[in-house]
């Protein structure tokens, strides 16, 4: 029997020697819930900066945009730094129409 990886998307947790960095790829909704929870955690728990990797997302929905949101304010609440690496378009798009782009730090240098 084959079994084949039908996702779409996918979020996970890198652990570097500097910082934690969240890595989301493909597309980011609500079907995610669970990793991005594990991710958040994850993330959080180590008290290193926190670099989320989004170069390779395709698409990104509400839940995708909460999850940036929640780990932004969550982090930057426990004093840790938390930027989004070099995100395309499509999600540099959906932040700015929804307003959160403001709350979310943007790096273009490779951090971890």
């Amino acid at each position: 029997m084959v079994v084949t990886d039908t996702r779409t998307g996918g979020i996970d947790l890198v652990r570097t020697a500097n910082a934690s960095v969240v890595r989301m790829w493909g597309e980011i909704d609500a079907a995610l819930r669970s990793e991005a929870s594990a991710a958040l955690v994850g993330a959080l728990e180590r008290d290193l900066p926190v670099v989320v990797d989004a170069t390779r997302v395709d698409f990104i929905d509400s839940a995708g945009v909460a999850f940036l949101v929640q780990l932004c304010a969550l982090g930057r609440d426990e004093g840790l730094q938390v930027s989004l690496r070099n995100p395309p378009e499509v999600v540099g798009e959906v932040l700015r129409l929804v307003g959160a782009d403001a709350h979310i730090t943007h790096d273009s240098a490779d951090a971890a």
